[in-house]
């Protein structure tokens, strides 16, 4: 039997899980049950954590804060470059392993821990170049600069769609940067995250002398959530999930002058000028509309094509969405798997029902394969003509629902993008430099990442990640995200044997 037919039982993925290094009392007569989107059949029993748990780990966080904050940084690179080593020895089967819980095709899989593998990468040289400034001061026989120190325990709040590569985001940033991190994997996909605590644990055991408790996973449903979010000894929250989410963690961590970092929903557009490479752009539409069954924060929601374009590039779409290979994500040949659970197959179907009542006229968006696996939920990519940009386009569904609108002007179809509420990632396909330009500049794209002649999809890492409005305004990654992972101090040293004052201000004796 080829590999990626192999059975998805309880056997199968507890033999996945030994490989990894997950001790079996973590997943075999828990009370959460986890199933697999492949099948919808259950596949473990994860142990949970009380609110009691969750005290204890805390506090033991905040215990190795204090002697993590001490350790030089390159020495905190370390142990982030033998994790690195870790998650490359172990990446096809932490790859199969998010694919089996997530419901990405195998590539996706892997792709997710290569980034894993890329930000500890990143991290090691960041480790080395935590940077403050020396700053001009007006006082004569003085010198003023800003150190960077680490602020604390970091609690990480991730969702089911990256169930591994957004911690690692938070992680391998934050311990360079001298903190704990206390991860809160969703309820949907805690195998991935238990599977990742047993692989840093080995890379601790390698390293020698860190304390024991850097990186703790609590497992729990949103009442664990709140609780870590609401204790004032975690001074950053990093949550990825909805919006209605952050609505509610953003007050909760503000109210106690926490930090919180929040990733959150993304309604995201593609203009396509009409200068634009169209089989360049189909190719790009394609994955980034389809790609995770839609179920990126940053898939392409909304197409805006220009009225000279649309109906050539509504037939190359629909040529292209005919070809897609929907079933079995561990099949090499597949491009779409499943949806990740039930839920989310209706608040598809809802939306379509919703564009047709505003005049959509929807092709695709169907169940299929449900005779093959009838608690599973694979659907057929819908693409939706819509007369307007009405409710249902600027609501973010999280689905492979694409809606294709028209523009005559630029400006016009800049207003259309940024009408969405959320302000995750943008996009532009055109070989006119002004236009490139202009969709780039103030007055152009309202997100947080704006590309030219590439989809919204596929953020690299050395960039930071994160968008404006609804998106929650958070920054993960790379650039110069590392500074919300640490405090700030502005230093003067006086070395003259003087005290002039800032200001020109007199105040003698």
């Amino acid at each position: 039997m080829p590999d990626s037919a192999a059975p998805l039982d309880r056997n199968s993925i507890a033999a996945l899980l030994d490989r990894l290094g997950v001790p079996p009392a973590a997943y075999r007569d828990g009370g959460l049950p986890v199933r697999s989107p492949i099948t919808g059949a259950e596949i473990a029993r994860v142990r949970t954590d009380d609110p009691a748990g969750l005290e204890r780990t805390i506090a033991a966080s905040v215990e190795a804060f204090r002697a993590w904050r001490l350790v030089p940084p390159p020495r905190r690179g370390e142990l982030v470059r033998i994790f690195g080593e870790e998650l490359r020895a172990a990446k096809a089967e932490l790859g199969r392993l998010v694919s089996v819980e997530v419901g990405k095709i195998a590539q996706e899989g892997l792709g997710e821990v290569q980034e894993m593998i890329d930000i500890c990468d990143f991290a090691v040289g960041l480790s080395r170049q935590l940077y403050g400034l020396t700053i001009a001061t007006e006082r004569p026989g003085h010198r003023m600069m800003e150190t960077w120190h680490p602020v604390g325990p970091c609690g990480v709040i991730s969702a089911f769609n990256f169930p591994v590569a957004v911690w690692s985001w938070n992680a391998a940033i934050a311990l360079v940067c001298g903190n704990p991190v206390i991860w809160k994997p969703s309820e949907k996909t805690p195998l991935t995250a238990l599977a990742v605590d047993a692989l840093f644990a080995r890379a601790l055991k390698r390293f020698g002398d860190a304390p024991a408790d850097l990186a703790r996973v609590v497992v729990g449903g949103a009442e664990l959530g709140a609780a870590l979010v609401d204790d004032g000894r975690v001074p950053v929250i990093s949550a990825t999930g909805s919006t209605r989410m952050g609505r509610l963690v953003g007050p909760r961590v503000a109210q106690r002058f926490g930090r919180a970092i929040l990733e959150l929903g993304g309604n995201n557009a593609m203009i396509v000028a009409p200068s634009a490479d169209l089989d360049l752009a189909v190719r790009a539409i394609l994955f980034a509309a389809v790609g995770t069954a839609g179920q990126r924060c940053t898939s392409l929601r909304r197409l805006i094509v220009h009225e000279s374009l649309h109906e050539d590039l509504f037939a190359k779409l629909a040529r292209a969405y005919g070809q897609i290979r929907i079933g079995d994500p561990l099949d090499p040949a597949t491009l779409v798997g499943p949806l990740i659970d039930a839920r989310a197959f209706e608040a598809m179907q809802a939306a379509l029902a919703a564009a047709r009542q505003a005049g959509g006229a929807v092709t695709g968006g169907e169940r299929v394969l449900a005779d093959r696996w009838p608690q599973a939920h694979y659907v057929r990519p819908a693409l939706v003509r819509m007369p307007s940009q009405s409710e249902i386009v600027l609501h973010e569904t999280f689905a492979p629902i694409l809606y294709v609108l028209r523009y005559r002007d630029l400006d016009d179809a800049i207003a259309l993008q940024n009408a969405a509420p959320q302000g995750l990632a943008s996009s532009i396909f055109t070989t006119d430099l002004r236009e490139a330009e202009q969709f780039m500049s103030a007055a152009g794209s309202d997100c947080g990442i704006v590309n030219v002649n590439i989809g919204p999809s596929g953020a690299e890492i050395g960039g930071a990640f994160g968008g404006e409005k609804e998106t929650g305004g958070g920054r993960e990654a790379g650039s110069d995200s590392w500074k919300a992972y640490m405090r700030r101090a502005t230093n003067t040293i006086n070395y003259s044997r003087a005290l002039p004052l800032a200001q020109g201000i007199h105040f003698d004796l």
